[in-house]
């Protein structure tokens, strides 16, 4: 049975999704996942996402930003260098970083996808150390190009999967989450979707759909035990598409919002927090490398962008609290066990405030 989500539990969003609710509904965007479970200690994965799909390698826009820079993602010097991204994106666990880069270089020489005689793959992390042994690197090159491979469009499962395999949310199971936001015609009709690993937060600060459930919500927190210390640690990594025609310095403007769909749910990217977010647009092919003479690229004008700004802000909260609903249990490393989000609770919580739709 498909695993629920945060809409299916009558959870109020601002905004109308698309198709999916899924950065599969950005036009050509796949995405694909390897998930490592293995023995009493294992708990990781790879995510990929291919911004034109797999048979497409042209370039898109882009730009990234860091709230918090306690983490990695490779390749952002030529981002910002060039404005482009050049291939597809890998997610997974901190200390499997290397491995995943290296693959999609292979990868990318296997399918002739290079679009210079070299690769600078973006690949970023959160880590999985309290469920997973992340010490043991058990993340190999087959895992990044089943999931390279395995890509697609349409609909894509949540929680536990992929590079959010082992990740914590606000002390709860957290994950792998997705959504998306479809303007209105007269605001140019443009898709945002969004992909988010979340591995960050400490129960107090839980916050859905405006309601404080974390102040409430304080049994089985295993940092914290629902007390508020005023730290935070973990990370969120953010990948956030739009068929919208935009520069590299408005998709960087993009990336900063997704700063503010963090703190919907309660996030405050502390020191310990690595907090990276990418956007890129599938709009303007073959600006990377025009048949002939000079680019022509469209943009949006920035007096009208506000609508996007929006977008994105709604879709990463929708896509982090999505990663919450569906993630399930865990016992991993250790013996440690993480508990899911208690769907019933938070939903006598949210009616009790009058947040739930009926």
């Amino acid at each position: 049975m498909p695993k629920p989500r945060a809409r299916d539990l009558g959870l109020l969003f601002e905004g109308t999704p698309g198709s999916y609710n899924a950065i599969t509904d950005v036009d050509g965007v796949q995405v694909g996942y390897s998930t490592v479970v293995q023995g009493e200690a294992i708990r990781t994965g790879v995510t990929i996402i291919h911004p034109r799909g797999k048979e497409d390698h042209d370039p898109v826009c882009a730009g990234w930003f860091a709230l918090n820079g306690n983490g990695e993602v490779t390749g952002t010097a030529w981002v910002e260098e060039s404005g482009f991204l050049e291939g597809p994106i890998g997610l997974t666990n901190t200390h499997s970083v290397g491995v995943v880069r290296d693959a999609i270089i292979h990868w990318q020489i296997e399918h002739k996808a290079l679009f210079q005689s070299w690769s600078c793959p973006v690949v970023g992390e959160t880590a999985d150390g309290w469920l997973n042994d992340m010490h043991g690197f058990h993340i190999q090159p087959e895992h990044a190009w089943a999931a390279l491979s395995g890509a697609h469009s349409g609909s894509l499962d949540e929680g536990n999967v992929g590079g959010g395999t082992g990740m914590i949310c606000y002390e709860f199971k957290g994950g792998t989450g997705t959504a998306s936001r479809r303007l209105l015609e007269k605001n140019g009709g443009y898709t945002v979707g969004v992909l988010a690993q979340a591995n960050f937060g400490r129960r107090y600060q839980l916050t859905i759909s405006g309601v404080p459930v974390g102040h409430y919500l304080t049994d089985d927190a295993p940092f914290t035990n629902g007390e508020n210390p005023n730290i935070e640690q973990g990370s969120l990594i953010l990948v956030i598409a739009t068929d919208a025609p935009l520069l590299p310095h408005q998709l960087k403007r993009i990336a900063r919002r997704g700063s503010l769909g963090m703190a919907r749910t309660g996030g405050m990217s502390g020191n310990g927090s690595g907090d990276i977010f990418l956007a890129f647009s599938t709009a303007n092919p073959g600006a990377a490398r025009p048949v002939a003479g000079p680019a022509c690229l469209q943009a949006v004008p920035n007096d009208h962008m506000d609508p996007l700004f929006a977008a994105t802000v709604y879709a990463v909260e929708e896509a982090i609290i999505n990663s919450l609903v569906a993630a399930e249990t865990m016992t991993g490393r250790d013996g440690l066990t993480i508990h899911s989000l208690p769907h019933e609770q938070v939903r006598c919580l949210l009616r009790d405030h009058n947040r739930l739709k009926l």
